[in-house]
């Protein structure tokens, strides 16, 4: 896992008209309210919406990030870092010192995977990775972003850069990152292995969840069809799943 801090480089604009707008980051995870419990007191989010039972739990956090859980029993947990069972995508979030934050989150109930001066990654409970990066003007721990694994970091900026309409900011040595409220960034990786949603041997860890907005789900499909995204199954009346090109599976949503 590169350190993920870009926040400068060409500017390129995005499209005037984003598919759709980024909703939450969705974890699958074996335990969702141990999941949630573990989210909610290292970031300090509310419950923003709980579904029935222990199907789904959705925070926000201070900062504006919606951080959903829902339950996947088989879960396979990323052995980061080896690319048998890769991470695919992780939280990078701000802290004003890694040491104390990275001590906190172990008494959460993470796990140090490693250890470097501006930043930590570590495990969450259900195993997938973060990273703590030092920010010492922050106040508190904030979500700086969604970091993506790719096997091309500027194709997959510029896709997403047609999905959500936001500019690339950075694209160098590669890393790319897009701009806007909540960003992305995208790290090229050796030997990526893609997500093959639905298939179980190959599931996919986390995803996002796209609000459509006034659009009908029709529409909706026909503009992420058309700029690259690939159809996948699974679907209801309320949302519809597709794949990146690195294959990492992402829905559009109606609300």
């Amino acid at each position: 896992m590169s350190e993920s801090t870009a926040t400068s480089g060409p500017q390129h604009p995005g499209p005037q008209h984003p598919v759709a707008v980024l909703d939450a980051v969705v974890f699958d995870v074996p335990d969702a309210p141990r999941a949630a419990d573990f989210w909610q007191r290292l970031t300090g989010a509310e419950v923003e919406q709980q579904g029935d039972g222990d199907d789904w739990i959705t925070l926000r956090t201070p900062d504006g990030w919606s951080l959903a859980f829902q339950p996947a029993p088989d879960l396979q947990p990323p052995q980061w870092p080896e690319q048998d069972h890769p991470q695919q995508l992780h939280l990078d979030l701000r802290v004003p010192d890694v040491a104390a934050a990275v001590e906190r989150a172990v008494g959460l109930g993470a796990t140090v995977l490693r250890e470097n001066p501006e930043w930590t990654t570590l495990a969450d409970p259900a195993g997938h990775p973060f990273d703590l990066c030092h920010a010492p003007d922050n106040d508190g721990l904030t979500v700086m972003g969604v970091t993506l694994d790719v096997p091309d970091a500027s194709a997959a900026a510029a896709f997403w850069s047609r999905v959500l309409a936001e500019p690339v900011v950075y694209d160098a040595e590669g890393m790319a990152m897009l701009g806007g409220e909540r960003a992305l960034l995208f790290q090229q990786v050796e030997g990526y292995t893609a997500p093959q949603w639905p298939d179980p041997a190959h599931p996919q860890q986390l995803h996002l969840d796209l609000a459509i907005g006034p659009q009908t789900l029709d529409e909706a499909e026909a503009a992420a069809l058309a700029v690259g995204a690939r159809r996948l199954p699974g679907d209801e009346d309320s949302f519809r799943v597709f794949a990146d090109p690195a294959g990492h599976p992402f829905c559009l949503c109606r609300f």
